[in-house]
């Protein structure tokens, strides 16, 4: 049982195991040297004060590597003693798309290796479990969706008007601006909303961002799902099957929809017999991968700092890992 004590003496981590295709075609990783620990490892490092772990595992990645990443699935969480208390890192597949290395302050060489090289050279046995993850094959490297419900827009009795006219508050215009922020960093591809303004609203600041427009999605709103709930589903089914290697594609539904597409894709909510819907908080996100019953699915109920709590619940359909 841990203790409030045992808390207290959490060391906050992320980092990135990286990857690109070779010359040769075989996929390849990134090892970095640390001369102050003269250790061949994955890039990582502490959480900044109010920081998400998934945000710093990418600064830590630039900072060590000078490499720009795609950021795909949720990868392993390692746990290990460390000198003033227990450090936990979690780790994020990254697909290599620009930058280039500079010698810096804490790495002085990076090798890009085979994933078995890697392995043999890496000093640390977490880090070989983080390497064993990148070459799993029953769920791919990168999320094809990420299922976002709109973000607040206050009570639907407070409004006066059509419910589909309601626009976000200013927790909802927050939580937009961070999805903004954040989004990016998996470089979405297109961007579809259901026809709710606050649908549109959610993922506006994102489309400024990207320099990307959004197109409508009636089949998951609230009521063209209501009305045809497979149409929604198929739809999904279809992104999620895209081999066209460009980016996810990012969906802003209802609560109306989410779970039930969720739940129809095989989706369980961690820690339950299969009895308990999906969640979707307002301004959450689904990052989806794969087939059903083979599904790579994290949940990400926000993205505020969380440092003394797992960083956010890893789900997996009833074919994955749990």
């Amino acid at each position: 049982m841990r203790t409030l004590a045992d808390d207290a003496r959490l060391v906050p981590a992320a980092g990135g195991v990286v990857w690109r295709t070779g010359g040769t075609g075989a996929l390849e990783t990134l090892l970095v040297h640390r001369p102050k620990y003269d250790d061949w490892s994955l890039p990582k490092g502490k959480l900044d004060a109010g920081e998400h772990p998934l945000m710093a595992a990418v600064r830590e990645v630039g900072e060590e590597t000078g490499l720009h990443v795609a950021v795909g699935r949720r990868s392993v969480q390692t746990r290990y003693d460390v000198r003033h208390g227990d450090k936990r890192v979690d780790y994020w597949v990254m697909k290599a798309v620009g930058g280039r290395f500079t010698p810096n302050d804490e790495v002085d060489q990076v090798r890009w290796l085979t994933v078995p090289a890697a392995r043999a050279l890496a000093t640390h046995e977490h880090d070989r479990a983080v390497l064993d993850d990148l070459v799993r094959t029953d769920v791919p490297r990168a999320p094809r969706v990420l299922l976002v419900r709109h973000a607040s827009a206050g009570e639907r009795a407070d409004f006066d008007g059509p419910d589909d006219e309601r626009p976000l508050d200013r927790t909802g215009r927050d939580q937009a601006a961070t999805l903004a922020t954040v989004l990016p960093l998996f470089t979405p591809a297109r961007l579809l909303a259901a026809p709710p303004l606050r649908c549109r609203q959610t993922v506006e600041p994102l489309s400024a961002a990207l320099g990307m427009p959004v197109d409508a999605v009636p089949e998951l709103g609230e009521e063209g799902f209501g009305a045809d709930p497979q149409a929604g589903v198929d739809l999904v089914r279809r992104l999620l099957a895209r081999e066209d290697g460009g980016g996810p594609t990012v969906i802003c539904s209802q609560g109306g929809a989410i779970p039930s597409v969720l739940s129809a894709l095989g989706v369980r909510w961690s820690g339950t017999a299969g009895a308990l819907w999906p969640p979707s908080a307002k301004g959450s996100v689904w990052a989806l991968g794969g087939r059903p019953g083979a599904l790579a699915a994290d949940y990400y109920r926000d993205f505020t700092a969380d440092p003394a709590a797992p960083a956010g619940a890893l789900v997996r359909s009833s074919a994955g890992r749990s």
